[in-house]
């Protein structure tokens, strides 16, 4: 799959004065976070397991996750060089573990399980060209650049199995629309915040609401109505929905009214955090 590598980052380019610290500490737990690639797909593969192929594949996609991590790691350890990756990682995996034993999918069908792979894709696409964004500083830029369009790649790559399995499944589009909006929102899933809590280098015990407040009033801010239309029409996509249409407009303006909200909420509870 992958067709880039850490040498293409101009790490030279480095300019410290432009990087906020506060992009930092989002880094830091995005580079734990896509280092936990190989037990999702370690996860896939037990699920998928009567599916010829598909556990070659999710592996490759598993290695591109780990490759985000690895980039990440060396720009985080270059921006703060007291940052102990082996540390912090190895506290994260003990505190979410990632259960790679499961038989079925959680989401009810393969289908599901898809749909719900394209939304963590359209979050992290979405992402990363958010945090592009929202930095001056040239080697993050490039970085994030690269990530953004794999992740969309990702997407397109479980968005047509998510559209082979329909077939047979025939799992309707609001049943699509619902997984999609439940893994965006699901409260289960924490991993964002613990990684955020770990990076930061907190020694106080983990306090799940002060975390997410902490990690998603930083990481909602980045957010510009071009990155929120972008992944809402990719989500509504995935579950069927045309995103140009009448329906897919008004669904576009509704979450984009309520992420606003939302974030505002998120910012003002970080700021008395």
């Amino acid at each position: 799959m992958g067709h880039w590598t850490a040498e293409d980052i101009p790490w030279d380019s480095f300019a410290p004065c432009k990087l906020d610290p506060e992009l930092l500490k989002l880094i830091k737990a995005a580079c734990m976070v896509e280092h936990h690639g190989a037990a999702y797909g370690q996860y896939l593969c037990a699920v998928f397991s009567g599916e010829p192929g598909f556990c070659d594949t999710a592996m490759a996609w598993a290695e591109e996750e780990i490759q985000h991590g690895r980039v990440l790691r060396r720009y985080a350890e270059l921006a703060d060089p007291e940052f102990d990756f082996d540390a912090t990682f190895s506290r994260f995996t003990e505190g979410h573990p990632i259960d790679v034993t499961a038989e079925q999918s959680i989401r009810g069908s393969l289908c599901g399980e898809m749909v719900a792979r394209c939304a963590v894709e359209v979050g992290t696409s979405s992402y990363y060209s958010a945090l592009r964004d929202s930095t001056e500083e040239p080697v993050l830029r490039e970085i994030c650049r690269y990530i953004a369009a794999d992740e969309f790649r990702h997407y397109k790559l479980f968005y047509n199995y998510a559209r082979h399995f329909q077939k047979s499944e025939g799992l309707s589009r609001w049943a699509r629309f619902r997984i999609s909006l439940g893994r965006f929102f699901e409260t289960g899933d924490d991993e964002l915040s613990y990684a955020y809590y770990c990076g930061s280098g907190d020694d106080g015990p983990y306090v799940r609401k002060q975390a997410n407040i902490a990690c998603m009033g930083r990481t909602l801010a980045l957010y510009r109505f071009k990155h929120v239309r972008r992944g809402v029409g990719m989500t509504l996509k995935s579950a069927g929905i045309k995103p140009h249409g009448l329906l897919g407009k008004s669904l576009t303006r509704v979450i984009w009214i309520s992420f606003r909200l939302y974030a505002m909420h998120m910012r003002r509870a970080a700021s008395y955090a």
